[in-house]
C-alpha cells in the first residue's frame, strides 16, 4: 500500500475529516442523516481505504461523481453503495446530497453466525457494488434506513444493540432488494474472471502497482498469459488498464482540489512532479497545468 493513499483504520477518523465531522461512543458503528450543505458547496474526496464497511442510500444525489474500482457513475437519481473494508474509493458531490450513511465494523455482528459475506453477497471483498435507481425507489427503501438511524439515535448505552439488530433486518431487506431486481443468472467464463479479478486489483492498487507482473503475481499467472487474456477479451493491453485508472484519477484531482501539480504528483504515487507532468501529457496530450487551465475556461 502506498504510504501517501490514506487508510481509516477507525471510524472516528474518518469522522473527523468530513465536511461536518461526527462521532460515535461506539467505535464499531455509527449512522447519520446527510443534509445538503450550503448553496455552492463541493466537496471531493481523493482515493482512500478504510478498515470497515460504508453502506449508503442517497435519496437526492445532485451533481456528482463516483469513482470506484472500474466505475465512474455520474449524476445518478438517487443510489445505493455497498462498500466492503479494504477498497479504495473516491468521490465528488455539490451540495444538494442529501440520504443516509451507515458505517460498521465486522465485530459490529458479533452475534450474528452464519458468514457475513455469504449472507449478504451485495458486499463483496474485491469490489463495490453500487446500485442506481430512480428517486422514487429509492424513497422506498429510505424508511427502512430511517429504521436504523432512528434507533441509534434513541439509545441510551454504547452498544446500540436494537439499531443493530435493525441493521441486520435492513440488510436481509436489501437482499431482496438486489435479488428482486437481478435478470438472471450470468455465466462467466474462466477467461472472463481473470479479466474481472484483474480489473478489480488495478482499482485497488494503481497507486502502489504500476506493472502487469505485479498483478500477475497476485493472480497466481504469468505476465504473458495474463496479457494474452487481457488482449483477447478487451482487444487493449494489460497496462492500458493500469493507466487509465491512474489518468482518471489524476484529472479528478486536477478538476476537483487546489493541490498544486507538486502534490497531486505525490498524492498518486510518482518520483516528482516531472515524471507526473511526462506521463500525463503523453496518455491525455496536454501538460497537467494546460488542462486545468482548458477546464476552467469552459
Amino acid at each position: 500500500m502506498a504510504a501517501n493513499l490514506p487508510y481509516y483504520k477507525e471510524i472516528n477518523d474518518f469522522l473527523a475529516t468530513l465536511p461536518h465531522p461526527g462521532r460515535t461512543t461506539n467505535p464499531a458503528f455509527y449512522c447519520r442523516r446527510i443534509q445538503p450543505l450550503e448553496a455552492g458547496m463541493t466537496v471531493y474526496r481523493p482515493p482512500f481505504r478504510r478498515s470497515f464497511y460504508f453502506f449508503s442510500l442517497f435519496v437526492n444525489a445532485g451533481n456528482i461523481s463516483i469513482q470506484y474500482d472500474d466505475k465512474m457513475v455520474t449524476n445518478p437519481e438517487s443510489y445505493m453503495v455497498c462498500h466492503s473494508p479494504g477498497l479504495v474509493y473516491s468521490f465528488t458531490h455539490d451540495h444538494k446530497l442529501e440520504g443516509y450513511v451507515i458505517y460498521f465494523k465486522p465485530e459490529c455482528f458479533s452475534f450474528f453466525k452464519p458468514d457475513f459475506h455469504q449472507s449478504f453477497p451485495f458486499f463483496n471483498t474485491l469490489y463495490t457494488n453500487l446500485y442506481k435507481m430512480d428517486q422514487a425507489t429509492a424513497e422506498g427503501l429510505a424508511p427502512h434506513f430511517e429504521d436504523v438511524q432512528a434507533a441509534y439515535e434513541r439509545n441510551t448505552t454504547e452498544n446500540h444493540m436494537e439499531a443493530r439488530a435493525k441493521l441486520l433486518a435492513l440488510l436481509y431487506h436489501i437482499k431482496e432488494f438486489v435479488g428482486n431486481r437481478s435478470s438472471g443468472t450470468r455465466f462467466v467464463t474462466p477467461q472472463q474472471l481473470l479479466l474481472s479479478r484483474y480489473v478489480q486489483l488495478v482499482n485497488n492498487h494503481y497507486i502502489d502497482k504500476r506493472s502487469v507482473k505485479e498483478y500477475a503475481d497476485l493472480l497466481a499467472v504469468t505476465p504473458n498469459h495474463l496479457s494474452q487474456t487481457v488482449k483477447a477479451a478487451t482487444g487493449k493491453n494489460a497496462l492500458a488498464f493500469i493507466v487509465e485508472r491512474i489518468i482518471a484519477e489524476s484529472k479528478s484531482l486536477i478538476l476537483y482540489t487546489d493541490f498544486d501539480i507538486t502534490e497531486i504528483a505525490h498524492q498518486l504515487d510518482f518520483s516528482d512532479p516531472a515524471n507526473f507532468g511526462k506521463f500525463f501529457k503523453k496518455e491525455v496530450g496536454i501538460s497537467p497545468l494546460e488542462f486545468r487551465k482548458q477546464r476552467a475556461i469552459k
